[in-house]
């Protein structure tokens, strides 16, 4: 069992926020993907717009039941370091100050 890692919440008003043939297996818990902040790093499939804007409409990676947490999970250790390592350079450059 992980139950923790699927959430289907079908009375939402915006349920399924993304094209699926499979509905019951759409998985709502990473309702705004963690990952938007990785870039072209995140594994997903989206666009820039013209504007630059990410367009993540067409990435269903983080709804699929079977591997969307599990992706999310290995891929937030990438965020982790990239917060450590913005931490620690600010940290350094006030220092010499």
């Amino acid at each position: 069992m992980n139950n923790y890692k699927f959430i289907n919440h079908k009375d939402c008003e915006f349920f399924p926020c993304h094209k699926t043939n499979k509905p019951e297996e759409f998985n709502c818990m990473f309702c705004y993907c963690p990952l938007y902040m990785l870039g072209e790093k995140c594994g997903g499939n989206f666009k820039y717009t013209p504007h630059g804007i990410k367009d993540c409409s067409n990435c269903n990676l983080p709804h699929i039941k079977e591997v969307g947490y599990d992706h999310i999970q290995k891929k937030m250790l990438e965020v982790i370091e990239i917060v450590q390592q913005e931490y620690l350079s600010k940290k350094e450059q006030e220092e010499k100050k």
